[in-house]
């Protein structure tokens, strides 16, 4: 049952870092929080099968913050390559 407040928290505050990060009009609103929470649900359960505790700091700062610092990097990227995209077809359209 603690995922679950993983996974909330990762999504709260993946949503914050859609709004954070600049480019919205070239990406989904959905994109940054579900990554975030799609990489905590990963990191939670792997570090759970590891043996790390729910009582555990680690747990909760990787799962949550790591995922979201993850998730902000991919989207860095993905609109970064959404921009280069736009202006390779932009110039072999002659626009």
């Amino acid at each position: 049952m603690y995922i679950l407040l993983a996974l909330i928290g990762a999504c709260a505050l993946g949503i914050a870092a859609h709004f954070m990060i600049g480019g919205r009009e070239l990406r989904g609103v959905a994109l940054t929080p579900a990554i975030a929470t799609a990489l905590a649900a990963l990191v939670y359960t792997g570090l759970q099968w590891l043996g790390v505790g729910e009582d555990s700091v680690w747990l909760w700062l990787a799962s949550v913050l790591g995922s979201v610092a993850v998730a902000a990097a991919l989207t860095v990227a993905i609109v970064a390559f959404r921009r280069r995209s736009d202006a390779t077809a932009k110039a072999a359209l002659g626009i």
